[in-house]
């Protein structure tokens, strides 16, 4: 008389084990493993539409140049032709219209 606790397992229980670990596996790993894919994707769709970008870059980049060098022309800046006073102390003696209060 014996129970089915004390017989000896087969060879099913041994590759249900095994089975159950590889499904376990596959539900772990399958984040990851379609990040790494989808990255690999993303980067070739990248790269096929690179060289066009890269020229209407440089076609909006040399756009913008001569249009900031153009609006820069047109307002140049000017200096004013009266004198500036910028508040530095004077060296030397002090001048004759101002004579030190006593």
């Amino acid at each position: 008389m014996s129970s089915s606790s004390s017989r000896p397992s087969g060879p099913w229980g041994t590759l249900g084990a095994g089975a159950a670990a590889v499904a376990a596996c596959a539900v772990c790993c399958a984040g990851p493993l379609l990040a790494v894919l989808g990255g690999i994707g993303i980067t070739s769709a990248i790269g096929a539409l690179w060289m066009p970008v890269l020229a209407v870059l440089a076609v909006a980049a040399a756009m913008g140049f001569l249009f900031v060098r153009r609006r820069r022309r047109a307002a140049a800046c000017r200096t004013a032709s009266t004198r500036a006073d910028l508040g530095m102390p004077t060296v030397g003696p002090e001048p004759k219209d101002r004579a030190p209060s006593r």
